[in-house]
């Protein structure tokens, strides 16, 4: 079986996570996979649709095609899946209106389009079964062998709040910064960490600004004592699929955020986590916290335990395989069921 993957960057978190990540698995399959970022060119495109016949299954992570390229794409490719994890269909949380007609258009157009959609969430998967019934979720997911559990110091000097995200989510932590001034104020060691590309400061609470790389991605939040996950209530947040809670939770970090979408299913409040969702509640939940070693430990190894249970790549990576080999084997370019 050969698959072309057509991912956003070989840096960006969601193709790691959701496609890099798996080639190694599905080779030892027997899958001759190819990865390539998306066609940006005049000549890249020519180069693309020209090479779609060499291949069983086209993998498109995220990025929809647009008419006429779509059209074409359909009767050149064999056979298509489509994996995403956001709620590409509405607009981000920054703009005024969520709703968005072109955006929901080229949504459909693309799932319609597809033999299978591979979605990163239930929410997700709604927003695709009207128009597609051929559609699973597959969680974004880690590698427990590469995320071991972090030390818990009982007594320590210092207590890391930490946030590790894309540059386009960190306005939902600037948001919070009237709250880490308070909570510098209250507690002097406490310390905010930024693993970004982007940062923002703090007049009373000391900011540690880290540039994300890949060989020190774990590291970076082994030392995290309280992960944060702060997000609004919307349709775009409905769609997020909890990466950063999944990699918190794999080390054995607590968690503090808002439930909404999958953060509450990832997080169960006073169990692996706490909730806030108001400017006091994220107070209180980190003061309470703070103060407890005790608790951050024993809700850092509960998170860990659900994270191990359900969001593993050793637990998914059968699951993508087993979608490809079907899709692979069916007859003709319409979606059939599983």
């Amino acid at each position: 079986m050969k698959v072309l993957f057509l991912i956003q960057g070989f840096s960006v978190a969601a193709s790691r996570y959701r496609v890099l990540q798996y080639v190694p698995y599905l080779e030892s399959k027997g899958v001759e996979a190819t990865v390539r970022l998306y066609p940006r060119t005049f000549k890249e495109n020519i180069q693309f649709f020209n090479s779609l016949s060499r291949y069983d299954l086209l993998f498109l992570q995220r990025k929809r095609f647009n008419q006429p390229r779509l059209g074409l794409l359909r009767r050149r490719a064999k056979k298509i899946v489509y994996d995403f994890d956001d709620a590409v269909m509405y607009r981000n949380s920054k703009a005024k209106e969520s709703v968005s007609p072109t955006r929901r258009r080229r949504f459909i157009q693309m799932i319609k389009n597809s033999d299978f959609v591979i979605a990163g969430n239930e929410f997700l998967k709604k927003e695709v079964f009207p128009f597609n019934p051929n559609v699973e979720v597959i969680p974004t997911a880690i590698d427990e062998e590469s995320y071991s559990l972090k030390t818990y110091l009982p007594q320590q000097e210092r207590v890391i709040l930490g946030w590790i995200g894309d540059h386009g989510s960190i306005h939902y932590l600037e948001k919070m910064k009237p709250i880490f001034e308070k909570i510098g104020k209250r507690y002097p060691q406490t310390i905010l960490k930024i693993v970004c590309d982007t940062f923002f400061d703090c007049d009373h609470m000391k900011v540690i600004k880290k540039n994300w790389n890949s060989e020190e991605e774990v590291a970076d939040l082994q030392e995290f004592d309280i992960g944060l996950m702060p997000l609004v209530d919307d349709p775009w947040s409905w769609g997020k699929c909890g990466l950063k809670i999944i990699q918190y939770q794999g080390v054995g970090v607590p968690v503090v955020c808002t439930p909404v979408g999958v953060n509450r299913d990832l997080v169960e409040d006073h169990v692996n986590g706490l909730y806030a969702r108001t400017p006091e509640e994220w107070e209180r939940t980190l003061s309470l916290l703070i103060e407890s070693p005790a608790l951050r430990e024993k809700m850092g190894q509960e998170g860990r335990k659900r994270v191990l249970k359900n969001y593993t790549f050793q637990s998914c990576a059968p699951r993508l395989y087993s979608i490809l080999a079907q899709v692979a084997e069916g007859g003709g370019n319409q979606p059939h069921a599983f």
